[in-house]
């Protein structure tokens, strides 16, 4: 269950969704406000 969670603190990660947002083709400012958006809405509640 422990690398279950882990993979999961990975995926959800509000850098890692900064990384894929970019390479999704956003621009970086709009990347960053996106994941910093999720990481006070919900990735705090989620796994922190």
């Amino acid at each position: 269950m422990h690398t279950l969670r882990c993979h999961l603190q990975h995926l959800l990660n509000p850098l890692h969704l900064y990384c894929r947002l970019q390479e999704a083709g956003l621009t970086e400012p709009l990347a960053r406000r996106l994941s910093q958006a999720y990481e006070r809405t919900l990735y705090r509640h989620l796994l922190a």
